[in-house]
C-alpha cells in the first residue's frame, strides 16, 4: 500500500472544510443541482454494502473529495440510493483498483467475501462494524479480529464504528469529532487518519487491532459516566421524598385524622427537589476539600488518591449539572403552585378566617422581609449555577482559558453554595428551634441538608487560614515534606494564588 496515495492531494493536512464544511461540495454540482463526476485524480476508495451507514459514508467521502466505487451484490437496485458521483458495482468490480475499501456489513455477512480473497490481498480493509450486547459478550474475539483471520492477506483497521450515519450527512460539527482507530500496522493507520482527517473528523489512535474490542464496545455504553451520580440522585430524592412524605402527609393524617396526601404531587416534590440540589452541589465541592486535606497530611501531592475520592473527583461534572437540573425544576414548581386549586382554596379560607376575626389589616413585618430575603437569595443561587452548567458545556469550556475556567467552576462555584446556604437558612429561619416542626420527632428537613454544605464551607473557611493556605499552595507547585524538592515560595503570597493548582 502506497501511504502517500493521499498525500499527493494535501490530504494529510487538508481538513476539507472540517466544522463548516458541508455535506456536498459546491465543485462536485451540475448546474442542474446533480452531483457531477468526481475529477479522475481524485483517491479512490470502496465501500463493501448498501445499508444506510454505507450511504452516509459515500456521501462524506464524494464531498470530500474522494473517488467512490460502492460493491453491492445487486447495484442496479442500489445505485439509485448513491450519490451519482459514486459508481455503484459488483463486489469484485469494486475492489479491483482501491488500495483502502471500507467493509460496511454485518459480521455474519463477512464469509459471502472469502470469494474476494485474492482480489483484497494487499488491500486495507477498514471495519466499521458494530456489534449488538449479546453478540459482544457471546463472540470473544472482536468483529475486526474475525475478519482479520478470514483474510491474513489484508490488513484490517478499525475505525468509524462510533460515528453514526446521522453525523457522516450533517457533518462533524453535529456530532463527535473523534474517530478511534486501532491496527496492527502504523502505515495503513497512516493512511486511514488521512481519510478521516480529509472527511473533517479527528483520528485517535487507540494502539493495536487487540483494541478493536475495547473500540467496538464504546458505542455500546449507555452515559457511562452518569450512572453513579444519577443513581446517587435518585438515592436522595427518595430519601427526601418519604422523609417528607412522613413529615407533611403522614403525620397530619394519624395524629389529626387530616388528609394531606395531595400535597403528594408537587407540594411533596417541590419540597424534596431543592433538598437534593443543595446536598449535591456541595457533594461537589467536598472531594475537592477531602484532597487538600488528604495533600496537607501526606505533604506531597505526588501520591494517588484513594481509587473512591479519584472517582468523586471524575464525577463532578455530572453532579453539579444534575444539582441544575434539581434546582430549575424546583423553580418551575415554585411558579406552579399558585397555579394550584390548593393554593386558591387556601387564599380563600385565609380570607375568610380573617373576616371571622375582624382583622381588616394582617401584615408580619419578619415573615415579609424573610420571604423577600429567600426569594432573592434563591433566584441568585440559581443565576450562579445556570453560570456553572452553561460553562461546563464543551463548546463554551473550549473558549475559556484556565483561569477563567477555575474561576468561574471553583469562584463561583463556592459563591453558589454559600447563595444556596444562605437561601435555606432564610427558609429555615427559627424553625429549627420551635417544637411545633419537629413531627413525629423528625427534625425539620432543611436541617438535614445543611450538615455536608456546612462542613465544605467550613473547611473552605480553615484553607484560607495562612497556616494552611501557604503550605497547601507549596505542595502544589511541588515542594514536599520528606523530599528533595524544595523551593522558597514567592514573596508575593498572591501570585503564590494565582498558580495553577494543578
Amino acid at each position: 500500500m502506497d501511504v502517500g496515495l493521499f498525500h499527493h492531494l494535501g490530504y494529510s493536512t487538508k481538513m476539507s472544510g472540517e466544522m463548516d464544511k458541508p455535506l456536498i461540495s459546491r465543485h462536485l454540482l451540475d448546474s442542474d443541482g446533480s452531483l457531477a463526476e468526481v475529477p479522475s485524480e481524485a483517491p479512490k476508495v470502496g465501500i463493501l454494502g448498501s445499508g444506510d451507514f454505507a450511504r452516509s459514508l459515500a456521501a462524506r467521502l464524494v464531498s470530500s473529495g474522494f473517488s467512490v466505487v460502492v460493491g453491492s451484490r445487486n447495484p442496479k437496485r442500489t445505485a439509485g440510493l448513491f450519490p451519482s458521483a459514486a459508481q455503484v458495482t459488483f463486489q469484485a468490480d469494486a475492489v479491483e483498483s482501491p488500495d483502502v475499501i471500507f467493509v460496511a456489513m454485518f459480521r455474519e455477512h463477512y464469509s459471502s467475501l472469502c470469494g474476494l480473497s485474492d482480489q483484497l490481498a494487499g488491500k486495507i480493509l477498514v471495519d466499521v462494524s458494530n456489534p449488538t450486547e449479546q453478540e459482544h459478550l457471546r463472540h470473544h474475539e472482536s468483529n475486526a479480529e474475525y475478519l482479520a483471520s478470514l483474510f491474513p492477506t489484508c490488513t484490517v483497521v478499525k475505525a468509524f464504528n462510533v460515528i453514526s450515519a446521522w453525523t457522516l450527512q450533517s457533518g462533524p460539527r453535529d456530532g463527535n469529532r473523534q474517530v478511534p482507530m486501532c491496527s496492527d500496522q502504523p502505515e495503513a493507520k497512516r493512511a486511514v487518519s488521512e481519510v478521516v482527517r480529509a472527511m473533517g473528523f479527528m483520528p485517535v489512535d487507540m494502539g493495536s487491532l487487540a483494541s478493536a474490542r475495547e473500540v467496538e464496545a464504546m458505542p455500546l455504553r449507555l452515559l457511562p459516566g452518569w450512572k453513579v451520580p444519577a443513581l446517587l440522585a435518585l438515592g436522595l430524592f427518595t430519601f427526601f421524598y418519604v422523609y417528607n412524605f412522613i413529615r407533611d402527609v403522614l403525620q397530619p393524617y394519624v395524629r389529626e385524622g387530616k388528609s394531606k396526601f395531595y400535597k403528594l404531587p408537587v407540594s411533596v416534590v417541590n419540597t424534596t427537589l431543592p433538598c437534593v440540589a443543595y446536598v449535591l452541589l456541595s457533594l461537589v465541592y467536598l472531594p475537592g476539600v477531602l484532597a487538600a486535606a488528604l495533600q496537607l497530611r501526606r505533604g506531597t501531592k505526588y501520591r494517588r488518591f484513594p481509587d473512591w475520592l479519584d472517582h468523586w473527583l471524575q464525577h463532578r461534572k455530572q453532579l453539579g449539572l444534575l444539582s441544575f437540573l434539581c434546582a430549575a425544576l424546583h423553580a418551575l414548581y415554585s411558579f406552579c403552585l399558585p397555579l394550584g386549586r390548593v393554593n386558591r382554596y387556601e387564599v380563600v379560607n385565609l380570607a375568610i378566617k380573617q373576616v371571622l376575626a375582624n382583622k381588616s389589616h394582617l401584615w408580619i413585618e419578619e415573615e415579609v422581609w424573610r420571604m423577600e430575603i429567600y426569594l432573592s437569595l434563591g433566584v441568585l443561587a440559581l443565576g450562579t449555577l445556570s453560570l456553572l452548567a452553561v460553562t461546563s458545556l464543551p463548546s463554551i469550556a473550549n473558549s475559556l482559558n484556565w483561569r477563567e475556567f477555575s474561576f468561574v467552576q471553583s469562584t463561583l462555584g463556592f459563591v453558589a453554595l454559600v447563595l444556596s446556604t444562605l437561601h435555606t437558612l432564610t427558609y429555615g429561619w427559627t424553625r429549627a428551634f420551635e417544637d411545633s416542626h419537629y413531627k413525629f420527632y423528625l427534625p425539620p428537613t432543611f436541617t438535614l441538608t445543611l450538615l455536608v454544605p456546612c462542613v465544605v464551607i467550613l473547611a473552605k473557611a480553615l484553607f484560607l487560614l495562612p497556616c494552611f493556605s501557604r503550605r497547601l499552595s507549596r505542595i502544589r507547585r511541588g515542594w514536599e515534606k520528606d523530599g528533595a524538592a524544595k523551593f522558597m515560595l514567592p514573596m508575593d503570597h498572591a501570585l503564590a494564588q494565582k498558580t495553577s493548582h494543578v
